[in-house]
């Protein structure tokens, strides 16, 4: 006889806000979708970006993602050859929910512990609604000495990705203490690079934008 399959724990309550913890309020989940909201990421990847979750968690949490309709796994046609996970539109769906918990837990980074991790790419998603809105679609590079992320703003494909971007049309070189105030919203772009914290480099209206002029 096949063993029993569990079943997921639920609230049973009739409730949006049960249902969607229903599905993402488990242990780990919502930063297993902070990573993928970045793009399509090995399972290794994840597992080095996600430090202090076991192999099994994260095997577990990402089934039971694709069980939810959040998250697909997938094959890259040669000559990349790898299994990736991704997104869904619903999993996708979730950025706004992961950029306001961003927000409110801004102010909470004032001091960084010594057992805290850090990956540049995670001080993007607080940025995504703290930089102005650029008139027309536009990439910023962000440059930390922990890495380098690059922010989608404007028009329908906000959002962000590791590593550095293709064709930026702002790159700011900061520390991550200038990048956290930024998140926070103590501190606009215009004034950090008045005083000397940002370096920012481009030549189009954004970039002047961001510069106050």
């Amino acid at each position: 006889m096949p063993p029993r399959q569990q079943r997921r724990r639920s609230y049973d309550q009739y409730c949006a806000s049960a249902r969607a913890l229903d599905a993402v309020g488990d242990r780990w989940t919502l930063l297993v979708v902070r990573e993928l909201l970045g793009g399509p990421r090995r399972y290794t990847d994840l597992h080095a970006d996600l430090p202090g979750v076991s192999t099994d968690v994260l095997a577990a949490r990402l089934k039971d993602m694709e069980a939810q309709g959040l998250a697909i796994r997938r094959r890259l046609p040669p000559p990349g050859a790898a299994t990736v996970y991704e997104l869904t539109p619903r999993g996708v769906g979730l950025l706004p929910v992961l950029t306001a918990l961003a927000e409110w837990g801004a102010p909470d980074l004032t001091e960084r512990r010594p057992t805290d991790a850090v990956r540049a790419h995670w001080f993007a998603l607080p940025l995504l609604n703290r930089l102005p809105a650029p008139k027309v679609p536009s990439v910023v590079e962000v440059v930390l000495d922990e890495g380098v992320f690059h922010l989608r703003l404007g028009g329908e494909r906000l959002g962000y990705g590791d590593g550095p971007a293709e064709e930026p049309d702002v790159r700011l070189v900061l520390d991550s203490d200038t990048c956290r105030e930024l998140g926070e919203g103590v501190l606009g772009v215009d004034e950090a690079v008045t005083a000397g914290r940002i370096t920012l480099s481009g030549e189009g209206p954004y970039a002047a934008a961001l510069r106050g002029s």
